[in-house]
């Protein structure tokens, strides 16, 4: 091998590490005879001197890929093992290639020349430490870089130049398959399977129906819905299950169902943490930066424009929780209000009693700050109509008056394109109809061809008479010029009008206010409210908050900064007498106690002062020295086994000795009161009303010597009759025979008697 004569003895006594990589798993499948070619490098490690015993494979990395920024285990156990020293020689196929990142390879080259390890491939041995060898890799791992940039260039650009004319294949979502001797470009077809063209077209109606996602998953919740697979070893074939939230918005954001071709709707972004970790995550581009959108591709279940309306609707509900569409009753700046600690929107949470609160959407993400928080909705829907009805002003009124000739035009201009319509419609049928009267009776073939055209212009003519009609419906009709100044005299008592909606309110709000903002709070019982008009004016209002009633019941912050301020060094006792002296209340408007105080310990975290005095250990040490648990050493205290006394913070105090511990391994050995199985009763049972020839429960169990807990579980498995007597006891049916049938269950039990288990039990790790 060229380079051999770099190999020392020095280098042999230390380990050999062949490192095997390839990027997928399918490569892993597919091109064996690599994998084959990399495991071989062993032998030849052998070959060059190094004993079978150091020599050590990390195949780890099979099937992962050699990316920057990839975690790759075995990758990173190499680099620990050379920087560790342990490694005489790394061998690799192609040692340029043990990633892909000439930034890996270069600080592995690094590690090993400080270390003084070799890398060494089938074209020769290379000393890190040599700058000619260093160069020489650097430039084969450019080259390498190089190269697998031209071929992704040329395959990027092939697919790219397929997608713009619509025919790359990409995987289709379920209802559209592939035409299996399709013309490339027109083989996207409808799934001739008439029940999966029923379930996906059902998902479009129900979401027109009521413009929920969640509603859709309600309306399925007893039906099945098609999965269509990819990859693995149902690749292609058609699968059956239940229809989640996100597959609904997914079917529903899907331009492919519009009959649409897209390519380059998501991409692949890469992000950098603080401490150097590398984050991979697909992200959704916007409908303008896809890189190709043909519209009219192929057949699909709804039109572009429906597409363009379902979008619009998700878009909408964001704000919304539940499977409820939008409430029209209450939360009138639902959808325009955000909140201003973290810039997040808020949205409408509305609680068991319909009650709507407005909350920092970043809960649902995980990501409030400290000032993100809830707010009832009528507390900042009243202030903001306030301010709204002190801004129309009898001016700006006046504007809004005059403005109204420009409505009424409006009204006239959409009317008037529908009217046009019918007019072209109407003379296209006229002259289809004097075409065909034209025509002269004999000549029949030309008749019958002028006729349909006719009909045909007849029914274009009959749609544009119904969009007219629904134009002229749609429209409503317009308050005349008195009626306006009219209504206008008191607009605080037409929108607090009963005929007012809250969907007109919306409306008037949305008209003049761009947007509200929760700004960040200085009072508790205080909110602050940020306006910004369309104008561009900004305003800020502060309005009364309802505390909530735990909220309101808190212990004053007086108090509160005496215990932060002295609970370290003073005993609960103290405190108490401390916050009392000073006639502070607790949120109650109680004394203070020990309990309350202990209550701000726990609420704040204010460590308690060392309740132990020299000699004293706790209950815990105590188990911990004898080797128990804490609940033996509490029953020892209590049963006056243990002598202990109550320290600051109400905790035990054991006084502790070599004596002492010998007792407790005395009191240990007698583990009556330890053991976990059931106890039988060794005491006969108290009375019961049961009948003649009937026992208790309690007797039965007193008989048989077993648990009361086997009776009742027996009785509950109608393995032993029983009935309901007087205090709704059970009395159970007793005889020689129902008590030896009870002794011969026992006996076959293996909880119940260890002797009759037959298997070994289970070992525990």
């Amino acid at each position: 091998m060229n380079g051999e004569h770099k190999i020392t003895g020095w280098h042999r006594e230390r380990s050999a590490i062949v490192y095997l990589r390839q990027s997928s798993m399918v490569q892993v499948r597919e091109h064996t005879e690599s994998t084959m070619r990399q495991y071989g490098l062993a032998e030849e490690a052998v070959a060059l001197g190094w004993p079978a015993s150091d020599v050590q494979v990390i195949d780890t990395d099979l099937g992962v890929s050699g990316r920057f920024g990839v975690v790759r285990q075995g990758f990173t156990d190499l680099v620990t093992r050379v920087c560790s020293g342990e490694v005489g020689a790394i061998f690799g196929i192609e040692i340029s290639r043990l990633a892909r990142s000439n930034a890996d390879v270069a600080r592995l080259m690094e590690f090993a020349k400080i270390t003084g390890t070799l890398l060494i491939d089938a074209d020769g041995v290379y000393d890190p430490g040599d700058v000619n060898d260093r160069m020489l890799l650097g430039l084969k791992g450019t080259m390498g870089e190089v190269e697998l940039h031209v071929m992704a260039g040329r395959l990027q650009e092939a697919k790219r130049a397929a997608a713009a004319r619509g025919e790359l294949r990409t995987p289709l979502p379920v209802g559209l398959v592939y035409q299996e001797h399709g013309e490339p470009g027109r083989d996207t077809v409808i799934d001739p399977d008439a029940e999966v063209q029923a379930a996906i077209g059902d998902v479009f109606t129900a979401f027109a129906a009521c413009g929920s996602a969640y509603a859709v998953v309600a309306a399925f919740a007893d039906r099945r819905f098609p999965l269509r697979a990819y990859g693995g070893v149902w690749a292609g074939q058609l699968r059956w299950g239940k229809l989640t939230h996100a597959r609904v918005c997914g079917i529903l954001k899907n331009p492919a169902y519009a009959g649409a071709y897209v390519f380059g709707r998501y991409v692949s972004r890469r992000t950098l943490d603080p401490d150097g970790t590398v984050h991979t995550a697909m992200s959704e581009r916007p409908r303008a930066e896809w890189p190709v959108l043909i519209k009219d591709h192929h057949d699909g279940y709804i039109t572009w424009a429906d597409y363009l309306a379902n979008e619009a609707k998700l878009a909408a509900n964001r704000t919304n929780t539940g499977a409820r569409p939008p409430r029209e009753g209450c939360a009138l700046c639902q959808g325009i209000i955000a909140c201003g600690s973290c810039g997040k929107p808020m949205r409408t949470n509305y609680h068991t009693d319909q009650r709507p609160s407005y909350e920092c959407s970043s809960r649902a993400d995980r990501l409030t700050t400290p000032t993100c928080r809830s707010v009832a909705a009528h507390t900042i829907d009243e202030a903001v109509a306030a301010a709204l009805l002190r801004a129309l002003s009898p001016e700006q009124v006046a504007l809004a008056l005059s403005a109204a000739d420009q409505v009424a035009g409006r009204h006239q201009r959409l009317g008037r394109a529908a009217q046009l319509a019918v007019e072209r419609a109407r003379y296209d049928a006229d002259r289809a109809e004097r075409s065909f009267h034209q025509v002269e009776p004999e000549n029949r073939l030309v008749a019958r061809t002028l006729e349909a055209r006719w009909e045909t212009k007849l029914a274009v003519l009959a749609e544009a008479e119904q969009a007219l009609e629904a134009t002229h419906d749609a429209l409503p009709p317009l308050p005349s010029q008195a009626d306006l100044e009219k209504l206008a005299a008191d607009l605080p008592a037409l929108w607090h009008a009963s005929t007012t909606s809250n969907k007109d309110r919306k409306r008037l709000l949305r008209t003049l206010i761009a947007d509200v903002t929760l700004l960040p709070q200085q009072h508790p019982d205080q909110v602050r409210i940020g306006i910004r008009w369309h104008t561009g004016a900004t305003e800020k209002l502060t309005a009364a908050r309802v505390l909530h009633p735990g909220t309101a019941k808190r212990s004053p912050a007086a108090a509160i900064d005496l215990v932060k301020r002295l609970g370290p060094t003073t005993s609960n006792d103290e405190l108490v007498t401390q916050l009392n002296t000073a006639g502070l209340r607790t949120g109650h408007d109680r004394p203070f106690d020990i309990a309350a105080v202990q209550w701000i310990r726990h609420a704040h975290k204010i460590p308690t002062p060392a309740p132990f005095t020299a000699g004293e250990i706790s209950v815990a040490e105590a188990a911990r020295r004898v080797g128990c648990r804490t609940t033996v050493v509490y029953h020892w205290i209590h049963t006056e086994q243990l002598a202990a006394r109550r320290g600051s913070g109400n905790r035990f105090c054991i006084p502790w000795n070599d004596q002492t511990q010998t007792d407790c391994h005395t009191l240990l050995q007698q583990p009556s009161h330890l053991d976990r199985t059931a106890r039988p009763r060794k005491l006969p049972a108290p009375p019961s009303p049961a009948a003649e020839g009937e026992v208790s429960v309690t007797e039965a169990a007193y008989q048989l010597g077993c648990s009361i807990g086997v009776i009742y579980y027996w009785i509950e498995t109608e393995q032993l009759s029983a009935r309901r007597g007087p205090g709704n006891r059970l009395n159970i049916p007793w005889n020689d025979q129902i008590q030896a049938e009870c002794r011969t269950r026992i006996e076959q039990s293996g909880h119940l008697n260890p002797a009759a288990r037959r298997t070994k039990p289970r070992r525990r790790r």
